[in-house]
């Protein structure tokens, strides 16, 4: 371990910003990554160490840290509100780049598109989030939609709620997505009555309910698929 506080005073092969540049970013551990992130570490510690300290806060794992809010990072010592920030808008990154994304004007073609456009987005959060994606009459994705960020082992969806971004943007049909923070994916007692009353007042609207996929982590269950329709 590096004992000085300065990562000017080390040997340039040892400097993470020039180990990267030299060797690749394969070369750098998790904490010399965090570490030309932060750019400088706190008073008496290197951007290495805080490094350390940011990985050993999370459990030595990226997506136990990317769970982390402002709040929890700002409790490890040295990470004000500026580096929580650097350290939220690099993991936000990862998980757009993770995605395989379902852009506007795309059609649906099955469960797996939805899947593959949230699971980096959901599948990692610590709450559960309820979400609408609205086509249009040839299936065609228009946008998505936040309908709430619940609990820990729920979310509160009212169908008022849920159709009224769907009438407004003249939706012609509908998929729904959440999360299920626990990482199983199989649906609850709540989850299938929520579907059965959203696709009832679907059907008194006129926009139909294509789909319900429920993200876990690394699976999911798409009610359509699966035979929970």
């Amino acid at each position: 371990m590096q004992k000085s506080a300065s990562i000017r005073d080390w040997p340039r092969s040892d400097r993470p910003r020039e180990k990267l540049l030299e060797q690749g970013p394969a070369a750098l551990s998790a904490a010399e990554l965090l570490a030309v992130i932060l750019r400088a570490g706190a008073e008496g510690e290197s951007a290495v160490e805080q490094g350390r300290a940011v990985m050993a806060a999370s459990g030595d794992c990226f997506r136990r840290l990317a769970s982390l809010g402002p709040a929890e990072l700002c409790h490890i010592k040295g990470i004000g509100p500026a580096k929580a920030a650097q350290i939220l808008a690099v993991i936000e990154i990862a998980k757009r780049f993770g995605e395989e994304e379902f852009v506007p004007g795309a059609a649906f073609q099955g469960s797996y598109d939805i899947y593959a456009h949230f699971r980096e987005r959901l599948g990692s959060e610590c709450h559960e989030q309820f979400y609408a994606v609205l086509l249009d009459n040839k299936n065609r994705k228009l946008k998505d939609v936040r309908i709430s960020q619940g609990s820990l082992t729920a979310s509160i969806v009212h169908p008022r709620e849920v159709y009224l971004p769907v009438i407004r943007e003249s939706a012609a049909a509908v998929l729904f997505v959440h999360n299920h923070p626990s990482g199983d994916p199989t649906p609850s007692r709540e989850d299938i009555e929520l579907t059965r009353r959203l696709r009832e007042v679907g059907e008194l609207v006129g926009v139909r309910v294509l789909d319900h996929v429920i993200i876990g982590r690394g699976r999911y269950v798409s009610f359509v698929d699966d035979g929970y329709w």
